[in-house]
């Protein structure tokens, strides 16, 4: 059995978590919406046509925030498209995911769908084929008393108080050649610039978040992100990073349980960009991160055109994809003093968490667990741990260490929770937890996701087939703690200090 070393000092906070850092998103794509949140009809349906069902499990999340409409959805959306009467509304193609939107869901119904989910609305406006005026008019409709034609036809549409959204992105994936109207990083940053000037007029207390890279990969990155941040480092408040992790042909085994160490590189990277941005510009002012898309994705799929809410990117998550989902997690948690706004993409259906059947049930995918855990007790401060553990050789990333950790800690309640990835396909793992700086520590809990088999999935039969259950807790000694994490699995563990 190897063995591994967790220092733990009360003193060395790396943040208070942001609750923004639990977001998710919902883009008009395949059956996120329609069939997902919206179905009318549907056993669970309330009066608006939302299924209780998917809200109940959405509340289990705790999800404060969700980014909306997309996405490269938004880079071809008309707003205007989705208000007033629902009999009025035109049916357009997307281009973006060749299908028919219908626009029964607009910005009024989905801010109502959040109230309703205990959330909030992080709004995407489009810099694709819309116009900085545009995105100015929509501010105007959402969130200005009344008085003016936007905020006056809000209230006609049966919304007399403005919905308050405070969060805006300035477009999506702008330096990617499949969005729609996709610009250089110049013409972006002079678009975009415009388009915050205006929007901040129309409410001076939303903030802004910039397009950054679309993912690590792309040849432009990261001088895309230098060269906007250059046109936008005053007017934004966030840069958006948005990565998927996923096994694909040149990439092992290894390789995808260590993704963790891409994303923390990817991270310091863009803050290392941020930063350089601030120096040039001798600001005072730190940019935050906005990681506004990440989850693991891989499916490759065919997929009819010109259909109405067809399946896409309906991933069966499997327990091993669960593994790397909580280590993925475990590196947001512990870049909490830039990130501040993270959103899990997606949150129904499409790459999603939770998963419904058309007039049928909604039930929990394998990532579920980690993200429900982490959002529930990763609120507080989160502590740097010194980790003294071994580590394997990936192909893709180099030195893995087999122990991913983050460590939550509640000055109020005295609760320290950690949550831990033994990525080792071959040994258990005993980690002795130093508690050095703490009262006598109790363990509270420890819940173990564990399977023997990786391709384990839950489904419409079996919808419980892969679940945290409850294991041993820690032997404890004075502020020592000693705990066996079985080989290939995600562990949170609970402590009071008190």
């Amino acid at each position: 059995m190897k063995k591994a070393k967790c220092i733990i000092e009360k003193d060395y906070v790396i943040s208070e978590t942001d609750p923004r850092l639990f977001g998710s998103f919902i883009e008009h794509l395949g059956r996120a919406v329609y069939s997902g949140i919206y179905e009318p009809g549907h056993p669970s349906a309330d009066e608006q046509g939302f299924r209780r069902d998917v809200l109940g499990l959405v509340k289990e999340l705790a999800v404060p925030l969700v980014r909306y409409p997309g996405g490269n959805f938004v880079s071809g959306y008309q707003w205007t498209d989705g208000i007033g009467p629902l009999a009025e509304r035109p049916k357009r193609l997307d281009l973006a995911w060749r299908s028919i939107e219908t626009n029964e869901i607009g910005i009024d119904e989905f801010a109502d769908w959040c109230k309703k989910a205990d959330s909030g609305v992080m709004a995407a406006v489009n810099l694709g084929t819309g116009t900085p005026a545009d995105a100015g008019n929509l501010v105007e409709y959402c969130n200005h008393p009344g008085g003016t034609y936007w905020s006056d036809l809000r209230r006609r549409n049966g919304h007399a108080q403005p919905h308050g959204i405070k969060v805006w992105c300035l477009g999506n994936e702008m330096d990617g050649p499949w969005q729609i109207c996709h610009l250089s990083a110049d013409d972006y940053g002079k678009k975009a610039l415009e388009a915050a000037k205006i929007m901040r007029w129309v409410d001076p207390g939303i903030e802004l978040v910039a397009c950054g890279s679309s993912n690590a990969r792309m040849a432009t990155f990261p001088e895309w992100d230098r060269i906007v941040l250059e046109h936008l480092y005053d007017q934004v408040d966030y840069i958006s990073l948005h990565s998927y992790y996923g096994i694909r042909d040149a990439i092992t085994r290894d390789d995808f349980l260590g993704s963790f160490v891409d994303m923390d590189r990817f991270i310091q990277t863009i803050i290392a960009t941020a930063d350089y941005v601030k120096a040039k510009n001798r600001s005072h002012k730190r940019l935050n991160l906005s990681f506004d898309e990440w989850n693991v994705w891989y499916l490759p799929e065919e997929y009819p055109d010109w259909e109405t809410a067809p399946p896409r990117l309906e991933q069966i998550y499997t327990f091993l994809d669960a593994l790397v989902f909580g280590g993925l997690i475990c590196s947001l948690l512990n870049h909490a003093d830039r990130i501040k706004i993270a959103c899990l993409a997606q949150l129904v259906n499409a790459i999603a968490p939770i998963y419904t059947k058309r007039g049928g049930p909604a039930i929990r995918q394998t990532i579920f667990y980690p993200f429900q855990q982490v959002s529930q007790f990763g609120r507080g401060q989160v502590l740097r741990p010194l980790i003294h553990c071994p580590a394997y050789e990936s192909q893709a990333y180099g030195d893995v260490p087999v122990l991913q950790t983050a460590v939550v800690f509640n000055p109020e309640s005295g609760a320290v929770n950690l949550f831990l990835l033994n990525c080792d396909q071959h040994e258990d793992l005993e980690v002795q937890l130093d508690f050095r700086s703490f009262p006598a520590v109790r363990p509270v809990e420890h819940r173990l996701l564990q399977e023997d088999e990786l391709a384990a999935a839950n489904d419409f039969e079996a919808p419980e087939r892969v679940k945290p259950r409850q294991a041993a807790l820690p032997r404890v000694d004075g502020n020592i703690a000693t705990v066996v994490l079985p080989k290939l699995s995600w562990n949170m563990l609970r402590f009071t200090s008190r």
